[in-house]
């Protein structure tokens, strides 16, 4: 499998910082390779085309991102307990990747429709473990048994985002994680059971 080889790695890696520095537009596969310390054939051996490149990012990095917030998830007992941790990993894993922050805030945005259509089917197994939270919430009484889920996640979800996009936008000067508390404690009261 691609994903197991030392340079395709090195490729995505590269290709985070390339388009978190110059923006996706003006990220030329070279630069991505220059990067990368590869020959630019090398990417189309790996890749398609730049847009590939971006795709392939994203399924990368969101998988990792999912990964590490199911496993912190799990170690908690109750769901606003498993709510705040996904807060905090949302944030903690973006702060610590100012250029992945850039890219999933600014960059992907700006891709064309079908590309976006792309994300977002990357973006679904995230918004599950979202959902799941929400549920576990429901059954156990922290939050209405009869929220609309589907809006509970929008929000949720849009909520970190844009907490997120306005920390990259401001240049990451300040604390992203010290604000998981204050949005957790934000939801957690407009959702609770009155």
């Amino acid at each position: 499998m691609k994903n197991n080889k030392p340079k395709y790695n090195q490729i995505i890696e590269a290709a985070v910082q390339v388009i978190a520095e110059n923006g996706y537009h003006a990220s030329q596969v070279s630069k991505i390779a220059k990067k990368a310390g590869v020959a630019d054939g090398t990417i189309y051996l790996y890749f398609k085309n730049k847009e590939d490149v971006l795709i392939s990012v994203f399924t990368e990095k969101m998988g990792q991102f999912i990964n590490r917030i199911t496993e912190s998830i799990e170690k908690k007992g109750n769901a606003s307990d498993k709510l705040l941790a996904l807060i905090d990993m949302h944030f903690r894993q973006l702060s610590e990747d100012r250029y992945l922050a850039i890219v999933t805030q600014l960059e992907l945005r700006q891709s064309k429709a079908e590309l976006r259509l792309q994300i977002n089917k990357v973006l679904h197994p995230y918004l599950k473990v979202i959902d799941q939270v929400i549920e576990e919430g429901m059954q156990e009484g922290v939050f209405p048994r009869d929220l609309n889920v589907r809006l509970v996640r929008q929000m949720v979800f849009g909520t970190l985002d844009e907490v997120v996009t306005n920390w990259v936008m401001k240049d990451q000067k300040y604390n992203l994680v010290a604000q998981a508390p204050d949005v957790h404690a934000l939801l957690t009261k407009g959702l609770s059971v009155s």
